[in-house]
């Protein structure tokens, strides 16, 4: 059972004429996912990347494909209004590539998006990947192989890094999930970990997290009283001063809590196998 997305995932990208837009769609039609049509407005009725229609606007594009993933791979000051289309027009997972939306604007949006029956991954999400079905985001899909090992992680390089260093140990993955770097996103470690305890096909999960923030905390509770699955985890940031922002939107803290001791202590007193280096962490899997 795929997380979230699977071969059958019928997906729609919305600026695919752009130029990042038109590089993401190459991307994942390469790799074979059923990328079904962009959204543009005002180039309706005209061919995108490899012959895919191109429609004015989400409703009509959903109407005419039945898409239920959307990737919004449109500029900040525009992905607002992209993501609240895409919950109008029903999409079931949209995913928001797009980083630096106003806190404000996220806040005001994901309220929103919790009264209807989509998610949002995201924002600055880098997609999701299920290894040999489907590719929706701009995740390197090179790295990764099929298997048992279920990889959430804020940060997109760093999951490419730790897939990469997984595959070439033979451990392969059921599903890498980025939710997001940004201070606020759509889709919590929870929320996937879930999945994750729920699918058969993942034998254990790969955490990664970084300072700032309580997902972290709130993922080792969940941990902690949910999960029966093997847990490996590793938070980076651990030399970074209080109050200095260290990368992404989210990754600075200003509170002992938020930093990445606290958090992971917090995820080994639940039971989680942790490090805080990455040449640490495979280490973890020998033990």
């Amino acid at each position: 059972m795929a997380i979230l997305a699977s071969k059958n995932s019928r997906v729609l990208v919305q600026g695919m004429t752009g130029r990042e837009g038109r590089t993401f769609t190459d991307h994942m039609i390469a790799y074979g996912t059923n990328v079904v049509g962009g959204v543009t407005p005002h180039k309706g009725g005209e061919w995108g990347v490899r012959g895919r229609p191109v429609f004015d606007t989400v409703r009509s594009a959903v109407n005419a494909t039945e898409a239920d993933i959307s990737v919004v791979a449109v500029d900040a000051p525009r992905a607002v209004d992209a993501i609240y289309e895409a919950v109008d027009a029903g999409i079931r997972l949209i995913i928001c590539i797009t980083e630096g939306i106003p806190m404000q604007d996220m806040m005001r949006l994901i309220d929103y998006v919790r009264g209807t029956p989509s998610r949002l991954l995201g924002a600055n999400s880098p997609g999701i990947l299920i290894p040999g079905e489907c590719s929706a985001g701009i995740m390197p899909w090179y790295v990764a192989t099929r298997g048992g090992i279920g990889i959430v992680s804020r940060s997109g390089s760093l999951m490419y890094e730790v897939t990469y260093g997984l595959t070439i140990r033979e451990l392969g993955q059921s599903a890498l999930i980025g939710i997001g770097g940004d201070t606020i996103v759509g889709t919590s470690f929870v929320d996937i970990l879930e999945h994750f305890e729920d699918d058969h096909e993942t034998e254990s999960v790969v955490l990664i997290g970084e300072l700032g923030g309580r997902m972290e905390l709130d993922a080792a509770r969940f941990i902690k009283s949910r999960m029966s699955k093997p847990v490996y985890a590793l938070i980076t940031g651990g030399s970074a001063p209080p109050g200095v922002r260290m990368g992404h939107a989210g990754a600075h803290y200003s509170m002992d809590e938020e930093s990445a001791a606290s958090k992971l202590a917090a995820l080994r007193d639940a039971g989680a196998r942790v490090a805080d280096r990455l040449e640490d962490f495979y280490a973890l899997f020998t033990r």
